[in-house]
């Protein structure tokens, strides 16, 4: 038998309020399911009307396809894998509660357990509640089920067959033995370190299970998607495209289509319906525009978070009010798309570097910006490396770096030490292009460093000391104004997104300062490029045979290097080169 998950025509099919949820593979199943399903009563609606007096189509199109997936002939579960990305307040969790009481009554197997895994306590009440509740509200199913309230767990009295709820955050998933399973807020689990380890101990019980099936639903992160949620989001996002064929996999997502995410067309009113199915009956269209006028102006992040949790408009900087200026524009100079080390060797005439590195329990950042040939910008490309103590003391952001990693981004180390030879030997083959002007290193981390970078063959007196601290505010400035003319261009790295989204700006009386301190435990190394090294060489606006370097871009008793060996009788043109 053959069937398809993909839905490679969903951009059209969501903007005009078309169903983007398969058929069912088998309907005789997935109506037996349905007629299940839409008798269940919900509690917290006035009148406790059932699902099929108060849901909209997509949740009956939603139940179908996870019931209608099961081969009744051979006992196997065709489809075992479902994702259900949805806006806040759809009645995500109601849903959840009704699908699971379904499947516990339809259930053949004695005593299997069937288990809903949400991260924390509260998650696990928001789908417990509204079960017990459907129960408590049929006087038949109160007879046919006895509930726990202090075990989250709901059992048949005749089968053996139970519900139970579990909080990741407080109970254990080891040993668990559960052929259906149902992921709450999947987004939080993105941020778990140890989170791929658990699915794999609460998951391992399918294996045994062929009419097995787990759902994942979530809303959109508050913060850039990382880690397992990351992960399972772009896999089902590529099996809907028709890009993974793999039809044991169905993902249903309400998000807008990257045509009007560029435009911004979330913001309008009369597009709030994408990714708010139940739109009119669950979710208040005149308050969700209330609410987002009200953030609007704000500057601390709450836009941001509202339109990721109310919209599904995934977070990529984390704009706050003590942000670094030019994070504004960063994401908008994401020009060059995989922009690489070599690109940089290739087409441009100059190349700066600047180093920025801690202990063994930090980053080591590595920054490369060089002058285009022809169009004369500039070209940034970033490298981080992050040494075994780091991944131990920070491991919240893990989840976030191993993703970063997996792109080629960052490098994990397995020992101390292999770090800084690597950063060297790709400054190192810099100068052997003969483009290297010079690389900016903090003076106060130059150990091993320096010796690192001599021994690659980067000569000494290319390499400099740059001060830290309020004397960095004029290169921070002139970065921010490179960002603003279009003239800074980058690759539009996740790893550059995550540290400009850490950089917060510290007044220091008329200075201002973006340091580690201010960050916190979040990264910056990378983004330090500008203060590290900012002196890249601009042609004089006339004829001359030396590159001059203009007071905005030159550091305190900086001499411009001859780029061609300078004629006897003419001097630079440009009197700010003596500065």
């Amino acid at each position: 038998m053959k069937w398809s998950t993909a839905v490679p025509d969903w951009e059209e099919r969501i903007v005009q309020g078309r169903s983007i949820i398969p058929p069912p593979i088998f309907r005789d199943q997935a109506e037996h399911a349905l007629s299940i399903f839409k008798q269940l009563r919900v509690v917290d609606i006035p009148g406790k009307p059932t699902f099929g007096e108060c849901s909209e189509q997509w949740v009956f199109d939603y139940v179908s396809a996870i019931f209608g997936a099961y081969d009744s002939d051979t006992g196997q579960q065709l489809i075992r894998e479902f994702y259900l990305l949805i806006s806040k307040k759809n009645t995500k969790s109601t849903i959840a509660a009704g699908i699971m009481l379904t499947a516990v009554l339809l259930c053949w197997r004695e005593e299997e357990e069937h288990l809903i895994l949400a991260p924390t306590k509260e998650v696990a009440d928001n789908s417990f509640k509204p079960a017990a509740g459907m129960i408590r509200a049929d006087d038949e199913l109160s007879a046919m089920f006895h509930i726990q309230d202090h075990i989250r767990t709901i059992t048949h009295r005749v089968s053996r067959a139970s519900l139970k709820v579990v909080a990741a955050d407080t109970d254990t998933v080891s040993g668990k033995k559960s052929g259906r399973i149902l992921v709450d807020e999947h987004w939080l689990f993105g941020k778990r370190a140890n989170a791929e380890a658990m699915f794999m101990e609460a998951l391992g019980g399918q294996v045994s299970r062929d009419e097995g099936w787990v759902i994942f639903l979530t809303t959109q992160s508050d913060e850039p998607p990382a880690g397992v949620y990351l992960e399972k989001l772009n896999y089902f996002r590529n099996v809907r495209d028709g890009v993974i064929h793999d039809p044991k996999s169905l993902g249903v997502l309400y998000e807008f289509p990257p045509a009007m995410i560029r435009s911004k067309a979330y913001l309008d009113p009369a597009n709030f319906y994408i990714t708010n199915p139940n739109i009119g009956r669950s979710v208040n269209a005149e308050w969700l525009l209330d609410q987002l006028n009200k953030v609007k102006g704000k500057l601390d992040g709450a836009l941001q978070k509202f339109l990721a949790k109310h919209l599904n408009v995934e977070i990529g900087l984390s704009l706050r009010s003590d942000r670094w200026a030019g994070a504004d524009q960063w994401e908008a100079q994401a020009m060059r798309p995989g922009l690489a080390l070599k690109d940089l060797v290739e087409e441009c005439e100059v190349i700066d570097v600047g180093v920025d590195g801690g202990g063994n329990d930090d980053w080591l950042g590595l920054a490369v910006a060089g002058r285009h040939k022809e169009t004369r910008e500039w070209l940034l490309w970033t490298h981080a490396w992050v040494n075994p103590p780091a991944l131990e003391l920070r491991k919240s952001e893990v989840p976030a770096w191993r993703d970063y990693a997996a792109q080629g981004e960052l490098t994990i180390c397995d020992s101390v030490g292999p770090d800084v030879i690597e950063m060297a030997e790709m400054v190192a083959s810099i100068e052997q292009a003969g483009l290297l002007d010079k690389v900016g290193v903090d003076p106060g981390g130059m150990g091993g460093i320096l010796d690192a970078l001599i021994e690659a063959g980067v000569p000494q007196d290319k390499i400099v000391g740059i001060s830290q601290g309020w004397k960095l505010g004029g290169a921070i400035k002139t970065t921010e104004r490179k960002l603003a003319e279009g003239v800074l261009v980058h690759g539009g790295q996740k790893m550059m997104n995550y540290c400009v989204s850490n950089a917060k700006v510290e007044p220091k009386g008329n200075a201002i300062l973006i340091t580690k301190q201010a960050s916190g435990t979040a990264k910056i190394d990378p983004l330090m490029w500008p203060w590290q090294r900012q002196v890249i060489p601009v042609p004089c606006a006339r004829t001359c045979s030396r590159i001059c370097f203009p007071a905005r871009l030159a550091l305190p008793n900086h001499r411009p290097r001859p780029a061609l060996a300078p004629m006897k009788s003419q001097r630079c043109c440009n009197p700010l080169s003596k500065l």
